[in-house]
């Protein structure tokens, strides 16, 4: 298996866009400018010492020694040894609104945000137990079985955002079906979901598929996380505010009372998500530790082999490569003949 085991720097290969965008504006410039001088062809025949090749050749050395510098600080590791890890836990499922409605502002920086803040610090707390993600909008998906792979699942955690899923919405009780789906069906306890969304859900089925779910056994935990008062949304294409089609102001509000009737109807506990982070993870973690816990074993990697020394290696060469191009082309001097 193959991981990264710092994945925070891997939002720095972002910058290879802003690269490639100044790469493309300086070639513009640089054409624009010989436009202005003259015929293009003519004057690169007069400015001989210029060279187009050499100028992409570097900008291409500079593109990969970033590149391989950030993969390399990322520090990509392989699995190297596998182990049977036999532990006493439940086995957990979070299902985690990704809606546009999360983006809200209303608790800092942003409802999502602190969500996944709350998931990673939960993940810490929870070392005996197995641990899955489901991501819902309008569509529910499972974004990775149960497993004790603590560093795995964080590296899930850490690409969740809006945009992975299209389609709009709340779809809370296509969550809770999906999560249902994701635990052993031939077990009746040791089963407990945490939910943790804005609760504001477009369908009628919530209820309904929290009910079934609690006769399979699974006890339904819910998290309410923004404000009753409510908080514009972003639009990132406008750089505003989103708007309605009357042209008001979408405000998006905490829906507790969706959230408490689940929590009630899954024999769980309902948390209100503000500045209390701690105090809501250890508030589930005491719920989770008074299940009853049960065996079981899995296999997974306890070793692995770090290359990040390939990467940095690959990056410095090409550095040192691209400082020993010229920027220009030396025009070469026949012999017996005086440079000018």
């Amino acid at each position: 298996m193959l991981r990264f085991q710092h994945s925070e720097y891997l939002w720095a290969l972002a910058l290879l866009l802003v690269l490639q965008l100044a790469f493309l504006g300086i070639s513009w410039w640089k054409r624009r400018s010989i436009r202005r001088i003259g015929d293009p062809v003519l004057v690169e025949k007069l400015f001989t010492g210029y060279s187009r090749k050499l100028f992409v050749l570097k900008f291409l050395l500079i593109f990969l020694t970033f590149f391989f510098g950030v993969i390399g600080l990322a520090n990509l590791q392989k699995g190297s040894r596998m182990e049977k890890i036999t532990r006493k836990g439940v086995d957990v499922m979070i299902a985690l609104d990704v809606s546009k409605s999360m983006l809200a502002t209303d608790i800092q920086p942003d409802r999502l945000t602190r969500a996944k803040q709350l998931i990673s610090k939960l993940m810490d707390k929870l070392d005996n137990d197995r641990i899955g993600l489901v991501v819902f909008a309008g569509n529910a998906y499972l974004q990775m079985p149960l497993t004790v792979d603590y560093s795995a699942a964080k590296m899930y955690l850490s690409t969740i955002s809006p945009d992975m899923i299209p389609t709009q919405g709340t779809a809370i009780g296509q969550a809770i079906q999906v999560s249902d789906d994701a635990f052993n069906k031939k077990e009746r306890k040791h089963k407990a979901l945490i939910l943790i969304s804005d609760g504001e859900d477009h369908d009628e089925t919530a209820l309904q598929k929290t009910k079934a779910a609690f006769e399979n056994g699974v006890v339904s935990n819910t998290i309410g996380i923004g404000s009753v008062a409510g908080s514009p949304l972003p639009d990132p294409e406008s750089g505003g505010y989103k708007k309605d089609r009357q042209g008001n102001t979408v405000i998006s509000k905490l829906n507790e009372n969706e959230l408490k009737n689940i929590a009630a109807a899954g024999k769980g506990i309902y948390q209100h998500l503000d500045n209390n982070t701690d105090d809501v993870v250890n508030t589930l973690v005491n719920k989770i530790d008074s299940m009853e816990q049960k065996e079981f074993g899995e296999n997974v990697f306890t070793d692995y082999n770090s290359y990040f020394q390939y990467f940095l290696g690959v990056s410095l060469a090409l550095l040192l490569i691209e400082f020993f191009i010229p920027e220009v082309r030396h025009k070469r001097v026949k012999p017996g003949t005086q440079p000018a």
